[in-house]
């Protein structure tokens, strides 16, 4: 089944990749490796969940947040390599903006790392960091990057 088929049967669609509010770009590809610069977890209507997790945030809204964010980085993935079915996920660095004594970062960060695992398959796998974060831009929840590599 392809990653779009799956996204498909999840339910899911992918949200236009933004529009980079910095001297940065979505993404940059080196030989057949692409960094994909960071991102949170965007709402349609272009507002961020806020607050901190652990305080403000119970661990499942922001595991939400993550699959939210993780949305966004498929999107990237996709307009970085033409399918996903190119994809192959290597590292994925996910920061949380935590209250000082919260150490549940990859509870939350599993709801991308579940996210690719589920559209992706194998392929989905990657190492990774979750990390607490004494803020994050615009204090949203959550801001993850990764490193993919295209295949041919």
């Amino acid at each position: 089944m392809s990653a779009e088929d799956k996204l498909k049967e999840l339910g899911l669609t992918l949200p236009d990749v933004p529009t980079p509010v910095a001297t940065y770009v979505s993404f940059k590809q080196v030989g057949d490796i692409v960094y994909l610069s960071g991102q949170g977890p965007k709402r349609a209507d272009g507002t961020y969940p806020t607050g901190k997790v652990g305080k403000d945030v119970t661990i499942e809204e922001a595991y939400e947040h993550a699959k939210q964010t993780g949305l966004g980085l498929l999107a990237a993935m996709k307009k970085a390599t033409g399918s996903l079915d190119k994809v192959e996920v290597i590292k994925l660095l996910g920061m949380v903006n935590g209250a000082p004594d919260f150490a549940d970062q990859p509870k939350v960060i599993n709801g991308c790392s579940d996210l690719f695992v589920a559209v992706l398959g194998e392929r989905g796998r990657h190492a990774r960091s979750a990390v607490g974060m004494g803020s994050l831009p615009n204090n949203m929840t959550v801001e993850i990057e990764v490193i993919i590599k295209v295949l041919p």
